[in-house]
């Protein structure tokens, strides 16, 4: 999860560059972005925040997902199985 963040991050701090680079040449216009300013350079703290947070996400999901798949295994007999190792 955490490469998953990495690359939300990079497309996200990215983007935001090249639209903020935009309205600031003039070439459109935005309501929403005043164009190159500090909140651009804060943007690219994405490529650390969003890695350590998909990350925490992922771990959290995991611990739930293993916990349901004991319970599930309970009831139900789990998965058996065989490997059979010939040399």
């Amino acid at each position: 999860m955490a490469l998953a963040g990495l690359l939300a991050g990079t497309l996200y701090s990215f983007g935001g560059l090249i639209i903020d680079a935009l309205v600031s040449f003039g070439l459109i216009t935005s309501e929403e972005t005043p164009g190159l300013s500090y909140g651009t350079v804060l943007a690219f703290g994405a490529i650390i925040g969003m890695p350590i947070i998909f990350a925490v996400f992922g771990f959290l999901a995991g611990i739930v997902e293993a916990v349901l798949y004991n319970i599930f295994a309970r009831w139900f007999g789990g998965l058996k199985i065989d490997f059979d190792y010939k040399d």
